[in-house]
């Protein structure tokens, strides 16, 4: 899903190259379109590629990119099995977002920092405590604003028009036709 996002991180480009363009929504939440999918929840925002990059494109105006950074690279870093590959991404994911010199370094609880030791014998599990903060630092924070903002309301009004439009309509028209007949 996040494939290329852990490993983009490895070969350190910026993150703002990082494409998640993999993931696929879920569910019964797939037949509703994208904002209104987006708006349901921040879980769903974060399983559909264009959400994570409108959702991306907002936090960088906010500064705060690299929260959803870090939660991909976390995300695709509980799916590696193996113990060598784990380390490398381990100590990537430490140097980009969470040591005192990282590059794109999230806000997290001081007592909660990890010690640079603990690199020594990762394990899937290992970030989960500094994601789940900053899962909640964007959920109760920065997806309000999100939902709030320009940006969203205008993409929200331009699927509504696309919905609605004379052309919209008279395909769906055109397919009725076809299946009822």
């Amino acid at each position: 899903m996040f494939t290329r996002a852990v490993s983009r991180l490895s070969r350190k480009r910026p993150p703002s190259e990082i494409n998640d363009s993999d993931s696929k929504p879920s569910g019964s939440q797939s037949n509703l379109n994208g904002t209104t999918r987006w708006a349901t929840s921040l879980e769903n925002l974060l399983e559909d590629p264009e959400g994570v990059n409108r959702f991306r494109e907002f936090l960088k105006r906010e500064f705060s990119e690299e929260n959803v950074l870090f939660w991909i690279a976390c995300e695709e870093f509980k799916k590696i099995q193996d113990k060598k590959q784990m380390q490398t991404k381990a100590n990537d994911i430490y140097m980009t977002f969470l040591s005192s010199k990282a590059s794109y370094q999230v806000n997290v609880e001081g007592q909660s920092r990890l010690d640079e030791s603990i690199l020594e014998i990762p394990h899937p599990l290992m970030f989960q405590k500094l994601q789940d903060q900053i899962f909640n630092l964007m959920k109760y924070d920065s997806y309000s604003r999100f939902l709030k903002s320009d940006m969203f309301l205008k993409l929200k009004q331009a699927e509504e028009q696309e919905e609605n439009s004379p052309d919209a309509q008279n395909a769906a028209k055109r397919v009725s036709r076809m299946y009822n007949t």
